[in-house]
């Protein structure tokens, strides 16, 4: 287990830090419900504080004909995604004043099934791919989703610091033991014998979250006995962070962006590899593969029809020209970017779906 990581994120706590009361150097708001878990924020250029990268992505907004754009663009889901959604928007909006993107945190599969299948949102962020019954509900709207990835996560397990007997790490069985439905152990001792006979508490997000659908896909199996109830959900990362930091026999799980900015507050896990290697959770080992089962790809999903819009075309542009940017996806959010190669394909993925909106 480790306290602290190679890959230590630079960009500020405008997320768990605050307790979502609000972003720096954004002339908006965010908010939070405990009843439908969201957070929202109307991201605004005219901050002076954006971190490395601001120059670059500004002169790629579009200059003085970028301040012909206006209107609103709202985007939901992902609560993982939505650190990155809100640092691209801001340095947008450097340069398009007049554009205003609204930004929920309602959970990947609450974003599809509320908000953006309903044809209410032109985006949804996702951290996993699109579900079959997703994309029915879609289609039964004439809402045509763009799949295109956006950067590469490491789903990261997380214990408090007082925690001293895991040891080296967590084996992917010993995972599934604690968080499937199937053996459900109340004590750390049902999980190992030379553990400590305390209540295990566990928190993590909600069944809306990608998350927990990728938790249950790479750790219990989607054909499993299922992920159990008996835990405290939310769709709030820093509510995760709070209970594992106080408690000394808890353990929770979610995105690398949120641990990174708490690495004094709790421990990341190590989790054995395929190759039997227990390996950290760190933005190297997810780019070099190391780190599985729990690297995952994270997404947005821009409706076609909303990419006729002008304005809307030309942050999804905004966004895939600076997926490959380590000054802005990896130092300050804290996620692997985009190889070329990969941001090419989705370019042209993205100019074929505007060429068709248009």
């Amino acid at each position: 287990m480790t306290r602290k990581t190679d890959d230590v994120v630079t960009r500020r706590k405008f997320l768990i830090a605050s307790g979502a009361v609000g972003i720096a150097g954004l002339a908006g708001c965010t908010e939070s419900n405990s009843g439908s878990e969201s957070e929202a924020t109307e991201a605004s250029g005219e901050s002076g504080g954006s971190s490395g990268g601001s120059d670059e992505a500004s002169e790629q907004s579009g200059g003085e004909e970028s301040q012909t754009l206006s209107g609103a663009i709202d985007i939901a889901g992902s609560s993982t995604v939505f650190p990155l959604a809100t640092a691209m928007a801001e340095r947008f909006r450097q340069n398009n004043s007049e554009v205003n993107i609204n930004i929920q945190s309602t959970g990947s599969g609450g974003g599809f099934a509320n908000y953006f299948c309903p044809g209410q949102t032109d985006f949804n962020n996702a951290s996993r791919p699109i579900k079959g019954e997703e994309e029915d509900q879609c289609a039964s709207n004439d809402v045509n989703p763009v799949e295109l990835k956006v950067a590469t996560d490491a789903l990261t397990v997380i214990v408090n610091n007082d925690n001293d007997f895991i040891g080296e790490g967590l084996t992917v069985d010993r995972l599934k033991t604690i968080f499937s439905a199937e053996a459900q152990p109340t004590t750390w001792s049902d999980v190992d014998s030379e553990w400590p006979d305390e209540e295990i508490e566990i928190f993590g997000p909600t069944d809306a979250s990608g998350t927990y659908d990728y938790f249950i896909e790479a750790i219990i199996g989607e054909e499993g006995p299922g992920h159990r109830q008996d835990y405290s959900a939310t769709e709030q990362d820093r509510t995760i962070v709070q209970g594992v930091e106080g408690s000394e026999f808890a353990i929770g799980y979610m995105g690398f962006a949120y641990y990174s900015e708490n690495t004094d507050a709790v421990q990341a896990v190590a989790i054995e590899n395929d190759a039997g290697e227990f390996v950290e959770p760190s933005l190297d080992t997810a780019l070099s593969g190391e780190y599985n089962p729990l690297s995952r790809p994270l997404f947005t999903y821009p409706a076609t029809e909303s990419l006729a819009e002008e304005h809307v075309a030309e942050f999804a542009r905004y966004w895939m020209e600076n997926s490959t940017s380590k000054e802005i996806v990896a130092d300050e959010v804290g996620y692997v970017p985009l190889g070329d190669d990969e941001q090419q394909e989705m370019l042209d993925k993205l100019n074929s779906a505007i060429e068709e909106a248009n």
